[in-house]
């Protein structure tokens, strides 16, 4: 286990910069999770962690030692792929042990090693099958074996579940977070998909542009996320999010008032974003009125797309509704939970 710096990290390709001064820590045994849209810099900044990317500004730190100038293999650290990267031609045994015979591990160590990493993640029945026989989760499984018996102090994942079906993926999220939570190893995990980062993240960096954008837990970020990017990229559905102008106690906007909470910051202009999550709106006989476009029953829930003065707002409500497409209904606010965003700066009020 180990702690790791990034103290203005900078990247370049030529004269194009990717990567602007990037500054966080990870404390040791935690399980951050950096997320963002497809080109922010995630995967380059956890390449750069790997030793696979060199630096072009700033350090990185592991257990208080600079590893700028260290070959990947010197780091002490473990990385799983997207494409699991497993040799065809060995089986599950040698492929996990693999890396121990580069290092002339003694026979008897790295059979122990091995031993130990299929039984916590339950491949002891498939060592000695090869990869072709192996279905994607348990190659997946394998690929993260091959990490665990390194014994690293760092492990990183680059988006490994993005190959799965959508089942898949669900059961090997919670297969790693399990596997933290019993190693307790420092994890840097890269994803696009904000649900993985929300249900597995300790702490969650979202990026953006080469830049962070906001560090926090994962309800951190859910309840009060710092500007209208991150509002608007965590939280599935995503908040609904419209301009409007701030008079008093409420947002003026799609023909309605919308109230905010208790002491708001004014706004520059007066202009401003309001945003109110889908799971914070619901039906009442009176409030702000909508016309349902579409209801889309998935069981313990309903979710309705409402037109409201021209703009699509989603609605999820708990059970089901006798309301029905081109129906006039009428939507209310939990005040306490709507979001106001400056329109100049795109910062929380």
């Amino acid at each position: 286990m180990a702690t790791v710096s990034f103290k203005n990290i900078q990247k370049s390709y030529g004269k194009v910069k990717v990567i602007h001064g990037i500054e966080f820590g990870i404390e040791d045994g935690e399980f951050v999770v950096l997320v963002g849209p497809s080109g922010c810099g995630k995967s380059t900044l956890l390449r750069m962690l790997a030793g696979l990317e060199e630096i072009s500004g700033g350090e990185i730190l592991i257990d208080g030692k600079v590893v700028n100038d260290l070959e990947s293999k010197d780091r002490d650290i473990a990385m799983v792929f997207q494409s699991y990267a497993l040799y065809p031609h060995m089986t599950v045994r040698e492929n996990m042990g693999f890396s121990l015979r580069l290092r002339k591990a003694d026979a008897k160590t790295t059979a122990e090693r091995v031993d130990n990493a299929a039984r916590i993640l339950n491949l002891e029945a498939l060592l000695d099958r090869h990869p072709r026989e192996l279905s994607g989760g348990q190659r997946q499984r394998v690929a993260m074996g091959r990490a665990i018996v390194r014994d690293p102090k760092v492990f990183l994942f680059d988006e490994p579940l993005s190959n799965l079906d959508a089942k898949l993926r669900v059961a090997m999220r919670a297969e790693i977070k399990a596997l933290h939570q019993r190693l307790k190893t420092t994890t840097v995990y890269v994803t696009h998909d904000q649900i993985e980062a929300m249900t597995m993240a300790d702490r969650i960096v979202v990026m953006h542009d080469g830049i962070v954008e906001q560090i926090g837990t994962p309800l951190e970020l859910f309840d009060r996320p710092g500007n209208l990017f991150v509002a608007q990229f965590i939280g599935s559905p995503a908040m609904n999010v419209f301009e409007g102008q701030l008079t008093g106690g409420a947002v003026q906007a799609l023909g309605s008032l919308w109230p905010v909470p208790a002491g708001l910051k004014p706004a520059s202009t007066g202009k401003v974003h309001y945003g109110i999550r889908p799971t914070d709106l619901q039906l009442a006989p009176d409030g702000i009125p909508g016309k349902v476009i579409v209801i889309e029953p998935t069981g313990a829930e309903t979710e309705l797309l409402v037109d409201v003065g021209g703009q699509s707002i989603t609605l999820v409500m708990h059970g089901r509704t006798s309301a029905r497409p081109d129906d006039t209904v009428h939507l209310v606010v939990d005040t306490d939970k709507a979001h106001v965003f400056d329109s100049g700066s795109g910062q929380r009020l």
